[in-house]
């Protein structure tokens, strides 16, 4: 839309168009089973109806764009009292097929055992799907959910966020797993084993797996004290 504007340099108001549509997008990811995986919804009515995309929709005027976040996960999925971490703005002029709109990436890391979802709003779905297996999505919800992983995998090398996804108690192999399933690496378990020792983050809790048809594993859990000191000291991780 059209409108006056005061020109910096000059300090005369000059007609001009502006943007004025902003929206969120939140990549939400999680780990069952050995797989990394992202929260979906499907849209429920709009020109998006019955297709695939990542939660969000539009900021209302009186909240800040964190709180509008929040706000449509909230909505949307079911999902509250999650961090969430700031990405970047996505601004291609073609991204919307209605007009020029920009969005806001969100994402965040969560345990999906501590969280029930259900679709609300304008969602008459939501689902977690495999990161190989996710559906075509919407405008350029591919592109910010690739973003995210590239973003997720330079996390994962200079800060112990990973944790984040896990289990409150956890084996080796399942950490190991995490990590294979993030960076699409293979790793030499010995040497991942010696690597995590070695930086003091895993406590050894004396407990072992309970139903399960092979050997038994022992469990760990994560030092609160060392994952604080690792997240905002960083390191550079290595396999």
């Amino acid at each position: 839309m059209k409108k006056e504007l005061l020109d910096i340099e000059s300090g005369e108001l000059i007609s001009t168009s502006v943007m004025s549509s902003i929206t969120i997008d939140c990549t939400i990811f999680g780990f069952e089973n050995g797989s990394l995986e992202v929260l979906l919804v499907k849209h429920a009515k709009g020109i998006s109806e019955g297709k695939w995309g990542l939660p969000g929709g539009w900021i209302q005027e009186v909240e800040s764009i964190d709180a509008a976040a929040h706000r449509l996960l909230r909505e949307l999925t079911g999902l509250e009292n999650i961090y969430l971490e700031q990405l970047k703005a996505f601004g291609e002029p073609d991204r919307f097929p209605l007009g020029r709109v920009i969005t806001v990436g969100y994402y965040a890391l969560v345990k999906r055992e501590d969280y029930s979802v259900k679709a609300g709003f304008t969602a008459s779905e939501a689902k977690w799907f495999k990161i190989a297996e996710v559906p075509e999505l919407i405008y350029d919800h591919t592109q910010i959910l690739e973003y995210s992983i590239q973003n997720l995998r330079k996390r994962v090398r200079q800060a112990p966020i990973g944790f984040n996804l896990l289990p409150e108690k956890f084996t080796l192999l399942q950490l190991m797993q995490l990590y294979q399933e993030i960076l699409k690496v293979e790793m030499d378990k010995p040497n991942f084993r010696r690597k995590f020792l070695r930086m003091k983050l895993l406590v050894d809790i004396n407990e072992k797996q309970k139903d399960v048809s092979h050997r038994a594993a022992k469990l760990y859990k994560f030092d609160n004290n060392t994952y604080q000191k690792l997240t905002e000291k960083g390191f550079n991780f290595e396999f």
